[in-house]
């Protein structure tokens, strides 16, 4: 048994360490789903806007347009209390996104836009109908704008509507609906080629925000891609693992491009919408687009659980989890509690630890008295073992001991899984915090104490990961076992083991492994010395029969 647990710590870290490297997407579904089964279960308030809410101006029956374009290229800025938008009427593109509320490494707000738009000139919310003159006009034609200036309070709504047409019969127009106080708009685009409607495609990119390299290395599980939901599953596909063959979906319900903690989501109409994941090079370097049709709403802003169950249609899934995720959604909750009461997000993981360590006391308890048990049951054990030699080759032998171990058990009520399984029921905690410490954007730049100014990277000197072994040497020091001398010689190699295995792991997460230990230890040192008070007291009983 103790080899047993040897083996599922060892492979539990190994999987937590190559997680990201190692987790295998779900294909897209290859075959045609109908209609039913992509249907959304939809709130009455949540029904998607439809196109016919913001009433389109329809061709007059000559299909000839009156020509409406604008001077010169104009900035139109969007203000709200949770972000400032820039749009240019050149082409009625996204030019910034700024969240107020979320802050870059120099502290100033952060930018969703890649810099790489201006490298490339081509921002999002271009427009794409596989003709290439026809989409120079609609992308790089100066649009009439409503305004030039929406700036919107709490709960104030407000529309920005874009304008182009020409005598030829191009009219191009996209209207935005936007809400203070939501990341979320409505949107809606209408395009005619020669006087005749067209659908259009529209395009995210380059790529998603600026993340640093210094911090991309610091941040364990950081990386961008998309993610289609369809069907009432999530498919993802990051960019370094980009593969042509598979980058189109079909009836798509929404559709994202996301990094650790930030998105762009569109809400879609899934029977007619399609997603594409799109890969261009230039000067040898590779540059991710998202393209799709029939955008109906979109948001830009953090994966904040909060803002996407708000926001509904299953977008809370874009939230990984992974694994064990209804036991991260608890933990989250939980912390959150805490953290309306103690405004340090560090302070908060130590409380939860606590917590969890009292309401497992009664699993770490019965764990520690089966293993002090299995412990004194050791020289009968080893003398059987003596008693019947051959039974490594022996059938016959190795079933009679088997047998006589067993009974030994049974006499001394010793459960022979009983120290490993409470240990392995908590795994799935563990898995939990692990999972909620590196996707939740609440850790993203929290502090905690000292040297220790964002627990959602590893700590850069490296001291908790140090402490942490330390701790889990000494628990392991004092914790009962029933295995040989040879192999508690290879445990004490697990404290170094999983020490490196930390040293990149977020520093939230190492607090919470830390802060377990230093409280496994005291609870053992209580659980320790009332095994000895026990052990005097039936030693003086004896004493006194005698």
């Amino acid at each position: 048994m103790e080899k047993r647990l040897i083996l599922a710590i060892v492979l539990s870290f190994l999987v937590l360490f190559l997680y990201q490297a190692l987790f295998v997407k779900k294909e897209p579904p290859q075959e045609p789903i109908s209609e039913t089964a992509v249907e959304m279960e939809k709130k009455p308030e949540q029904e998607i806007i439809q196109k016919d809410t913001l009433t389109p101006l329809e061709p007059p029956e000559d299909k000839v347009f009156q020509p409406i374009s604008d001077q010169a290229e104009e900035q139109i800025i969007i203000d709200t209390s949770l972000f400032q938008a820039v749009w240019s009427n050149k082409g009625a593109i996204l030019k910034s996104w700024k969240l107020k509320k979320h802050k870059d490494e120099n502290k100033e707000d952060l930018e969703l836009i890649s810099i790489h738009s201006a490298e490339m000139n081509k921002y999002p919310f271009l427009l794409n109908t596989e003709d290439p003159s026809f989409d120079n006009i609609i992308n790089n034609s100066l649009y009439k704008s409503s305004k030039y200036k929406l700036e919107l309070k709490e709960g104030q709504r407000g529309e920005m509507r874009f304008d182009y047409a020409d005598e030829k019969g191009t009219r191009a127009e996209k209207i935005f609906t936007f809400e203070g106080g939501k990341y979320e708009f409505d949107t809606q685009i209408n395009v005619w080629k020669n006087g005749q409607r067209v659908e259009p495609r529209l395009a995210w990119g380059p790529g998603f925000g600026n993340p640093s390299p210094e911090a991309q290395k610091q941040r364990f599980g950081s990386g961008s891609g998309i993610a289609v939901y369809s069907a009432g599953k999530v498919f993802r596909h990051q960019e370094r693992k980009y593969n042509p063959e598979k980058n189109f979906y079909n009836f798509v319900n929404w559709v994202a491009y996301e990094d650790n903690y930030f998105t762009v989501l569109f809400l879609t109409s899934p029977q007619k919408t399609s997603a594409a994941f799109l890969k261009e090079e230039k000067d040898q370097a590779s540059f991710y687009f998202l393209s799709l049709n029939y955008p109906q709403k979109a948001l830009i802003g953090p994966k904040d659980i909060d803002v996407l169950s708000e926001f509904g249609y299953d977008t809370k899934k874009l939230i990984k989890f992974g694994l064990f995720g209804f036991i991260a959604e608890i933990l989250l909750k939980a912390i959150k509690s805490i953290h309306n009461v103690i405004p340090n997000w560090g302070l908060c993981i130590i409380i939860l630890t606590f917590i969890t360590k009292i309401l497992f006391f009664p699993l770490t308890y019965s764990s520690t008295r089966s293993m002090s048990k299995m412990q004194d049951l050791q020289p009968k054990i080893k003398a059987l073992r003596a008693k019947y030699k051959k039974a490594k080759q022996d059938i016959g032998q190795r079933r009679k001991m088997n047998e006589e171990i067993m009974k030994l058990y049974k006499e001394n009520g010793v459960n022979p899984v009983g120290g490993c399984l409470p240990m392995l029921i908590q795994l799935p905690i563990f898995w939990g915090f692990f999972r909620l410490l590196m996707i939740s954007i609440e850790f993203r730049h929290s502090p905690f104490i000292l040297w220790i100014t964002d627990l959602s990277v590893k700590d850069p000197y490296y001291v908790t990961p140090i402490l942490m072994g330390i701790t889990q040497f000494i628990n392991q020091k004092m914790t009962p076992t029933s295995a040989d001398p040879t192999q508690q010689r290879m445990m004490l190699i697990m404290p170094v083991v999983m020490t490196i295995f930390f040293m990149n792991f977020q520093s939230g997460l190492v607090l919470y492994w830390l802060t377990s230990n230093v409280l496994q230890i005291g609870q053992q040192y209580i659980m320790n010395r009332i095994k000895h008070k026990k052990m005097r007291e039936a030693h003086g009983k004896k004493r006194r029969k005698k």
